[in-house]
């Protein structure tokens, strides 16, 4: 008898699939470079154990907070929370099927409004309301390893909440990693937008990088 999957059989698959860090993450160091707009600035950053972090040796303020945004998107996303944790105070139910085979997921309850797409085990569209935003995330790329998989191109757009139009540009990211003792981790970040018909493109390297003892 084949037992069909619910809407929460198949987000939770997918929610479960994502690569993220152990426990017994130690941590990491690494040189960076950020290019920006024809400007180079160059120092460190520290991840720790904790999944804290610092930006070492850039004075200037701007690349400062450039930087550290992008430690914390990459932070957050390697957080280990169970599936409970997350979205036990939500249900589910199926949406429709997109001719790519993506499967649309409704979530009710606490994050009542937010709805996801997946496909081939990974989520990729999120529709999520963050405080008086918008924001669609749409994956067009992924790395496949033997822990999860990792996102590596997608875009991404906020939108007013009530009038679904654009607050601002749309973002495209293309993330590179490498496993280094065990662990994959971001060496380079490329970041295109185009604002008033004009692309931007930021880009930022990880290298040397070496896990804390």
């Amino acid at each position: 008898m084949t037992q069909t999957l619910t809407a929460q059989d198949l987000f939770q698959a997918a929610y479960e699939n994502r690569y993220t860090w152990d426990a017994d993450f130690p941590g990491y160091h690494a040189s960076v470079t950020l290019r920006d707009g024809g400007t180079t600035y160059k120092g460190q950053v520290q991840i720790n154990a904790d999944l804290t972090f610092e930006v070492l040796n850039i004075a200037a303020e701007i690349a400062q907070r450039q930087i550290k945004s992008q430690l914390w998107e990459i932070t957050i996303h390697r957080v280990r929370h169970s599936f409970t944790e997350t979205y036990g105070n939500n249900t589910f139910a199926l949406g429709e099927t997109d001719d790519t085979g993506a499967v649309e997921i409704l979530v009710s309850g606490a994050a009542m409004g937010n709805r996801y797409k997946v496909r081939d085990n990974t989520v990729c569209f999120v529709h999520r309301q963050i405080r008086d935003v918008v924001v669609n995330i749409h994956t067009f790329d992924t790395l496949t390893t033997d822990q999860g998989y990792l996102s590596t191109g997608y875009r991404s757009v906020y939108l007013d909440p009530e009038t679904g139009m654009a607050k601002g540009p749309e973002t495209v990211f293309e993330d590179t990693f490498e496993k280094v003792g065990g662990y994959y981790l971001l060496t380079r970040r490329l970041i295109r937008t185009t604002e008033n018909g004009s692309p931007q493109v930021t880009e930022i390297e990880f290298s040397n990088v070496k896990l804390l003892p």
